[in-house]
């Protein structure tokens, strides 16, 4: 199914046109087309800093632990829950470096759309998976997409804004939101951060999304890890979670753990 994307100069949202390396819409507003295919729409009232969303460093960290395959068992208990074609288009916001959208392209046949802040996971997204649709955008402010775009909308622990999902979304399409389990990282949270609450997220994502989705399908995935010094550090960092200098220093002490690796996969139908 063709995807038309908008032009996102301010005030503008009129419908991007392919020209050669570039896409232009009918104002004459210019983006040019990256060596690797991803094009960056991102506005300068969008930036909240000279380079936003995931750093550089953080990507190359969850990328070296997803190449570990500690993911892959989780990854696909979560694409159970999609019924895709190759007729269909799905779109994943705050696509990271393409995990989990290459995965499920691969897995069903269907065009694939990707979108994330950072120009850095984008890079890694369109480098690991040939084929993907990708843009730079702040999906917290809008989605560059026409409405009724995309067959299923898929949020991995990353972004969300409602309105703009259910927007591009088709009315009989799918949202498909992963947010970590409760116990997800526990005995690293209590080791690097002194606290391993559980904290259960289920209620308030359905609250937040109430008013234009239902939940129609909730599973709980989980698998427990052991983990070296090396993919310790990794999950830490790609989670932002390792900064402060007391961190690095019990990260630093920490040796083989096992560890809990949990998610939270809602299945939510639009009204």
């Amino acid at each position: 199914m063709a995807v038309t994307l908008l032009c996102s100069v301010r005030g503008c949202r009129l419908p991007l046109a392919r020209e050669g390396r570039r896409l232009t819409c009918s104002r004459g507003h210019s983006f040019d087309v990256a060596r690797r295919g991803y094009v960056n729409l991102l506005q300068p009232q969008d930036r909240r800093s000279a380079r936003p969303g995931d750093s550089a460093a953080a990507v190359a960290a969850r990328r070296r632990f997803l190449s570990r395959g500690f993911e892959t068992e989780l990854t696909s208990a979560i694409g159970n829950l999609l019924t895709l074609t190759p007729a269909d288009a799905l779109l994943e916001v705050g696509c990271g470096e393409g995990h989990y959208l290459g995965a499920f392209t691969e897995r069903f046949g269907c065009e694939g759309h990707g979108v994330d802040l950072s120009v850095p996971a984008i890079e890694a997204a369109a480098a690991g998976h040939a084929g993907l649709h990708l843009v730079v955008a702040n999906a917290d402010r809008a989605l560059p997409y026409a409405d009724a775009s995309f067959s299923a909308v898929a949020s991995i622990t990353a972004r969300r804004n409602p309105g703009e999902f259910r927007r591009v979304l088709r009315d009989d399409g799918r949202l498909l939101l992963v947010i970590p389990g409760p116990d997800d990282l526990v005995e690293l949270r209590e080791a690097v951060l002194g606290r391993g609450l559980l904290r259960d997220r289920v209620d308030q994502a359905v609250a937040t999304f109430a008013p234009r989705f239902t939940l129609e399908r909730h599973e709980r995935f989980r698998h427990v890890a052991r983990l070296n010094a090396e993919a310790i550090r990794d999950v830490m960092t790609g989670s932002y979670r390792a900064g402060r200098a007391s961190r690095r220093d019990r990260l630093a002490a920490l040796g083989p753990l096992a560890v809990t690796l949990s998610r939270d996969a809602l299945v939510l139908r639009p009204i």
